[in-house]
């Protein structure tokens, strides 16, 4: 049996859906070892020892909480001292991260700090013999490796949404803690988060994403996109890089190589033509529909549906369709 870490991530005293996946892959793979135990790290300013019970729910035998009123926002290098002082001073086969944004800042610095390597935008990991094996895209999601790790601990970041939030509730015993160093004497302090979106869906958590490129023609035009996305009722709106480029879109909302990496349930194009390095960023999603006037476009080499037509005649009527059929649901 080996015991697995688990990073929460939290904004403010919520803990974030990435923060349940990570505590959930590590739950997988503790069972897989031979029934080891999750230890979860929760950091954050106080009232964050509320949300211990909850990560129990989620499979994490021990909540190792860390409450400090320097912590409101993200430290980065209060989190890499605390989270790698908890893991050499346990015997931990791996630990679990997201590669989400606060993710792909955090694992690299505590696998450095370990002194050992580190995989991320990991899609499914397994246990074979002694060594974890992992799926993890490369060139661009063109091609999908399969890595085995020896090493110990495996610093795994895994990609946000390929694995869903499961209850698995444990005894999930509370050790408070200190962070690791005095969040005052941090040389990086984060002083403000800004939030965009007025309270909307984050892309990487959102189960259903709608995403506009150029094929819009105006950055008005996006009204159709965002009135799909109300009509599901669960979707966030995304662009591609040449979008938010010409300013239609926040660079928040940007999916892609060089934006955010999702990976829904449903995925849908709207006038997106497909370059590599939009693909890069969605092609993991579970279920892509294309919608584009141009039959060549590649976008619709990886589309599981494919409507080739005029998007401001197809997305309306879509629309609509969505609205009559969530009438009677």
């Amino acid at each position: 049996m080996a015991n697995v870490f688990a990073f929460v991530e939290t904004r403010g005293t919520d803990v974030r859906k990435v923060g349940l996946e990570a505590v959930t892959a590590a739950r997988m793979l503790a069972d897989k070892s031979g029934g080891g135990e999750v230890h979860a790290l929760l950091l954050g300013p106080p009232g964050i020892a509320a949300k211990a019970s909850q990560i129990g729910q989620y499979g994490a035998d021990v909540i190792i909480v860390v409450e400090h009123a320097g912590l409101a926002n993200y430290s980065p290098e209060v989190a890499t001292a605390t989270a790698a002082d908890r893991m050499k001073s346990g015997s931990y086969r791996a630990a679990i991260f997201s590669t989400s944004a606060q993710g792909r800042d955090l694992a690299p610095r505590v696998a450095a700090r370990l002194g050992v390597s580190i995989v991320t935008d990991v899609l499914s990991l397994e246990i074979e013999g002694d060594s974890i094996v992992v799926r993890h895209p490369m060139n661009i999601g063109k091609v999908i490796a399969t890595i085995a790790i020896a090493a110990k601990p495996a610093v795994i970041a895994m990609r946000p949404n390929v694995i869903a939030p499961a209850q698995n509730e444990k005894a999930g015993r509370v050790e408070k803690a200190q962070p690791a160093i005095d969040p005052a004497s941090a040389r990086v302090k984060v002083i403000e988060t800004r939030q965009g979106g007025g309270g909307k869906l984050d892309l990487a958590e959102a189960p259903v994403v709608i995403a506009g490129g150029r094929g819009l023609k105006a950055a008005e035009n996006f009204k159709l996109v965002e009135d799909l996305a109300a009509a599901f009722g669960n979707a966030a709106v995304g662009a591609t890089r040449a979008v938010t480029d010409d300013g239609w879109r926040p660079h928040s909302d940007q999916i892609g190589q060089t934006g955010r990496l999702v990976s829904p349930q449903l995925y849908i194009a709207v006038g997106i033509s497909g370059a590599v390095q939009h693909l890069a960023g969605m092609r993991t999603s579970n279920t892509i529909v294309a919608v584009n006037r141009d039959k060549d476009a590649p976008i619709f080499k990886v589309a599981d549906y494919g409507i080739v037509g005029d998007l401001f005649e197809v997305i309306p009527a879509l629309t609509e369709a969505v609205r009559e059929a969530k009438k009677h649901h």
